[in-house]
């Protein structure tokens, strides 16, 4: 076979075009995505345009030495990718031709938009538009060469206007090219692509682009979007500029991640959001053991292009590598990722998983951490399958077994403060134990996230609204931070925002309970108590008759002159209510509504002796009982000075 010139530039076939520098793929200006593997596999074919490239060719010059990888796999996917981009298909190829146990061939006519040289699968005795002859001649296609016949003076004005247009187009092209980038100080991890066939090692794709978020969201100077937000672009189509307006970033990573036995391959590429220009990509392959050094790698690398200064400990953390049992990091995955899930049975999925990455590797910070994240969760009110006398110890537990092992995991941090705020309620020691993980992990938005319930614990609201606001900075499209903000701007009395917040979080997902929870009390703070009951029906409906929720009903339909319905209702709490959870603050709370302190008061003291997560007591429910002494004695006891 005849040896082609590896090409340079733009090349256009039909209404597309390519561009090998910037590693783009374009239509009518458009830029399509494709992944890395794809592009480099479709600049190889275009560079033959109608002879067979065959499979051979393909896997020595891409895929090089990387015995490792599944080549037919990567190979098939990529053509398939290649496919999907262009609109084409394998049973009638307009454009990527499969030659059966051969190769490919590329069918279309190919164009150098910008170099002298034309090549085409067929030569042609058509005579060429001027278009195409100014392509050929390295104008664009739109400059009108001199005709023949002419007068000298007319062809001389012509020759002039086609050199100034020459002229400007490589001027403009100079500037393009040496003109530095913006810089860059917001960026967006989209889900790591998985390129295996099976479903169930999604887990691990998921895995890596939560390490690389957490990786760069150490750096103070660049706010990196949390994984919630980034998670709804998972297989998303569409354009990175659009998904960039919506995160409001500068810039978003992309990638892929192949998993083959013990060896790990992982593609990353940075892309600037505001011109859609490729800043760079990088391959990174090595054993299961390295793959978090591999993340570690891809983390500085970007750290690199975006030209931010990290500060001495930023630098120390994204060289320091920790070296993890390959077993116990797959089991760390699984728990992370079933965590992530936020449901009763993820949770208990999860913990069984950290249970397995502690079993096989007992240094694992942050397989405790995790276990204590899970802990944590499973006695907080919102899932209640474990009481705060029982989850929480074991949380805190493994918070300080993860700090440990290192003291410098800012997430082990958070954890504990989580601990000692909701189930000992020694705040100063939380304060601290939140600054300090917020310091190690700037970008870690559960981080702010429950620093601001801290802070409004201790009845610092306007702290505690920006913190909150922080968290939703980084994470934009969290429901339930959406929804707490909701809450805090209830807590703080302000109705007509909590109402507006809620609004807005019941537009990015309407069946989201909390959403309406926290309408509804807004709309019955504003006595508005038929919007209110009706907001407060959906959400026991979406909840699944979550305790909180029936509670916040019940004190409605009290208000609004529905006490028989409200009287079932305080009921059914008392039915479900069992030795090891009573729900009291829910019970409370009802009682409250019904004018009933003396039975509230009782109930409060209930919660006091289960160790409840005294943020219960900013509920507006409790209004009513602010000014009994019973009411600020507990608080006191507590430990709390408002």
């Amino acid at each position: 076979m005849e040896e082609y010139p590896r090409l340079r530039g733009r090349l256009r076939f039909g209404t597309f075009e390519l561009d090998l520098r910037a590693g783009e793929l374009r239509k009518h200006g458009l830029r399509i995505r494709l992944q890395e593997q794809p592009f480099q596999v479709l600049a190889m074919l275009l560079e033959q345009p109608g002879e067979v490239v065959t499979r051979e060719e393909l896997q020595k010059r891409l895929w090089q030495a990387d015995t490792f990888v599944d080549f037919d796999h990567g190979l098939n996917k990529a053509i398939s990718k290649i496919r999907e981009a262009l609109g084409d298909s394998a049973e009638s190829p307009r454009f990527v031709e499969t030659v059966t146990r051969r190769g490919y061939r590329f069918l279309a006519e190919v164009k150098a938009a910008d170099t002298a040289s034309v090549t085409s699968p067929e030569p042609t005795s058509q005579p060429h538009s001027s278009a195409e002859v100014g392509e050929r001649s390295g104008v664009a296609g739109d400059i009108a060469m001199p005709k023949p016949g002419i007068g000298p003076r007319a062809r001389i004005v012509s020759v002039f206007v086609v050199l100034l247009a020459i002229a400007s187009i490589l001027a403009w092209k100079f500037y393009a090219w040496n003109r530095p980038s913006p810089v860059i100080r917001s960026l967006a991890v989209l889900p790591l692509e998985s390129l295996s066939s099976d479903a169930s090692q999604d887990y691990f794709a998921d895995g890596m682009t939560d390490e690389l978020i957490s990786d760069l969201g150490q750096i103070s100077a660049l706010r990196v979007i949390s994984r919630t937000s980034v998670m709804a672009y998972k297989r998303a189509r569409k354009p990175l500029p659009q998904i960039a307006r919506e995160l409001n970033v500068d810039a978003v990573v992309e990638g892929t991640v192949l998993r083959s036995g013990d060896q790990v391959r992982i593609t990353a590429q940075l892309i600037e959001a505001s011109s859609d220009k490729h800043i760079w990509s990088q391959s990174y392959q090595g054993e299961l053991p390295d793959a978090l050094a591999l993340q570690s790698k891809v983390a500085r690398a970007i750290a690199d292009q975006i030209r931010i200064n990290l500060n001495p400990r930023e630098q120390a953390a994204l060289k320091n590598v920790r070296v993890v049992n390959p077993q116990a990091y797959e089991s760390f995955l699984k728990g992370r990722y079933f965590w992530n899930k936020r449901t009763t049975d993820g949770l208990k999925a999860a913990l069984a998983y950290f249970d397995q990455a502690i079993e096989e590797d007992p240094k694992y910070a942050q397989a405790y951490s995790g276990l204590a994240d899970t802990y944590a969760l499973l006695g907080d009110w919102q899932y209640a399958a474990m009481t705060p006398n029982e989850a929480l110890p074991k949380a805190k537990a493994a918070a300080i077994k993860a700090l440990e092992l290192d003291s410098a995991l800012g997430e082990a941090h958070n954890s504990l403060a989580f601990c000692l705020d909701a189930f000992e309620w020694d705040f100063d020691s939380a304060g601290k134990e939140f600054l300090r993980a917020i310091e190690l992990n700037p970008g870690y938005a559960t981080a702010h996230h429950w620093y601001a319930w801290h802070l409004s614990v201790l009845g610092r609201y306007d702290e505690a609204i920006a913190e909150m606001r922080k968290a939703q900075n980084l994470d934009p499209l969290s429901l339930i931070i959406n929804a707490d903000l909701a809450e805090l701007l209830l807590i703080a009395h302000l109705y007509d925002d909590s109402v507006r917040q809620s609004r807005k979080t019941i537009e990015m997902d309407s069946n989201f309970a909390l959403a309406h929870n926290q309408l509804g009390l807004a709309y019955l703070q504003k006595q508005m108590h038929e919007e209110a009951v009706a907001e407060l029906q959906k959400a026991v409906r979406l909840s699944g008759s979550s305790p909180t929720c029936v509670a916040n009903l019940a004190s409605a339909y009290v208000v609004s002159g529905s006490k028989n319905e409200a009287a079932k209702l305080l009921s059914d709490l008392k039915t479900r209510a069992k030795p090891s959870y009573s729900y009291a603050p829910e019970i409370a709370v009802v009682y409250a509504a019904l004018g009933d302190k003396d039975q509230a008061m009782n109930w409060l003291q209930k919660g006091y002796e289960g160790r409840f997560n005294p943020s219960v007591l900013l509920r507006p429910g409790f209004d009513p009982l602010r000014s009994d002494p019973r009411f600020q004695e507990l608080v006191r006891r507590i430990g709390l000075n408002h």
